[in-house]
């Protein structure tokens, strides 16, 4: 073969390949998705991060054209799923709806965890509930500032408890005894349900719960509501005033947050369908309304996911400095 046909022929081959390399970066955006997503949801069915999934996936799949199919993988209070996320293919076809224990605090407390926030890429924030500060009868109090006078009296006396070390309430519950000076035990539980069952029996003093799970528990009168823990009162309690309103809590500022995730290294044209995706189906009155019956607040569409979750992640650590929480 002439030697003068080798310019022609390499510039041919490349052409060949960066006309592959075209076509599969439009099939990233322009075919996906072409079968079944996994949705890997860290907790068993049923819980409040369960459910808030199960809407997202419900809206994304009505939405890309493919089934959206729940993968409840729990343990390590959500870390489990979080990891195999984590170290999954970047190609949109295994995502994640966790919450703040797993994508923000579960590495503070426990260096054994494998992966960070680095790990992932954020479609977006979904919604967040505050948690709630609840008395149990037999203690008498019945706001923010009997509570505060009780225990400050009392120092070392009062247990508060939380569904577990390390979790969202439990940092919750420590944020009040910062701000308010107190000095209370932290009682851990295995969940929420033997908390409940703790307070409701008068065994306990205090406790923390996620709002929607209290709910049922202060509407019927079997523990007091003593404040929630957002800057603001809930729209979906308005009667129940906010912790911020007295002013030795003026700084608690804490809730439980969901968000969409996929692995690191998602292409741009996957996650801009898939945060579309999830925009609408955020936008749509029928999954706002869903959201608030399990007492959830859809969250702004506009917000940066990763740079909220990046200053979650430092307010929690000046908690966990504070407590010395470790796991």
């Amino acid at each position: 073969m002439p030697a003068t046909n080798f310019p022609r022929r390499a510039a041919l081959l490349a052409a060949a390949l960066l006309a592959a390399c075209g076509s599969t970066f439009a099939d990233e955006g322009g075919t996906y998705p072409s079968r079944a997503i996994t949705m890997v949801v860290g907790y068993p069915p049923g819980g409040s991060t369960d459910l808030v999934g199960r809407l997202v996936a419900d809206g994304l799949a009505s939405r890309l054209g493919q089934p959206v199919v729940v993968e409840n993988l729990g343990g390590a209070g959500g870390a489990i799923g979080a990891q195999k996320v984590a170290k999954s293919p970047a190609d949109g076809y295994t995502i994640f709806v966790g919450a703040n224990n797993e994508l923000a605090i579960a590495r503070l407390i426990n260096k054994s965890i494998k992966y960070t926030i680095g790990d992932f890429t954020p479609i977006g924030l979904v919604g967040s509930q505050p948690m709630v500060l609840v008395a149990s009868q037999k203690t008498g109090v019945k706001n923010a500032g009997e509570f505060t006078a009780q225990v400050a009296k009392n120092p070392g006396k009062f247990s508060y408890g939380s569904s577990g070390v390390g979790t969202a309430l439990h940092l919750a519950g420590e944020m009040v005894k910062e701000q308010g000076k107190l000095h209370m035990t932290h009682i851990p539980y295995r969940g929420v349900a033997p908390l409940t069952t703790d307070l409701v029996g008068s065994n306990i003093e205090f406790g923390v719960f996620v709002l929607s799970s209290g709910l049922p528990q202060i509407r019927a009168g079997k523990v007091v509501a003593l404040g929630t823990t957002e800057a603001r009162r809930s729209a979906i309690t308005p009667d129940i005033p906010a912790l911020s309103e007295q002013p030795q809590y003026k700084n608690v500022d804490i809730n439980v947050w969901f968000a969409l995730m996929a692995p690191k290294g998602l292409p741009e044209p996957i996650a801009a369908k898939l945060k579309k995706a999830l925009d609408e189906t955020m936008a749509s009155p029928e999954f706002r309304k869903k959201m608030e019956d399990t007492g959830n607040v859809v969250a702004d569409p506009a917000t940066d996911a990763g740079k909220y979750i990046h200053a979650e992640i430092a307010k929690y650590a000046k908690i966990v400095q504070f407590a010395h929480i470790e796991n």
